[in-house]
């Protein structure tokens, strides 16, 4: 089983930081409830944009996942408080150091 994480980046439109937080809590339920999910959590970074950590059990489940409903509520809920498009990036891990340590 190879796990995918995945980082989306969100950058809030000029005073529409706090309506995106809630609309990404509002549409986060129905992404822990599918297939695969281990992590989708949301974070506050310190350069103003909101960053979606994610870990999916496998590749097929992430892609599942991007092609399924639940990404398209949740883009219509966050749609009207972007200021640029979401910046997703996909990756494998390179385990280094100790299991806790050195793999997410």
């Amino acid at each position: 089983m190879t796990e995918v994480v995945v980082t989306a980046v969100f950058q809030p439109a000029p005073g529409a930081k706090e309506p995106l937080i809630a609309a990404l809590r509002e549409g986060i339920p129905a992404v822990h409830a599918e297939r695969g999910c281990l992590l989708y959590a949301i974070h506050d970074a310190e350069d103003g944009t909101i960053v979606m950590l994610e870990k999916w059990t496998t590749r097929e489940d992430l892609d599942a996942h991007a092609a399924g409903q639940a990404v398209v509520q949740l883009n219509a809920l966050i749609t009207p408080y972007l200021g640029r498009p979401v910046t997703v990036t996909t990756m494998t891990a390179l385990p280094a150091g100790t299991e806790r340590q050195g793999l997410l």
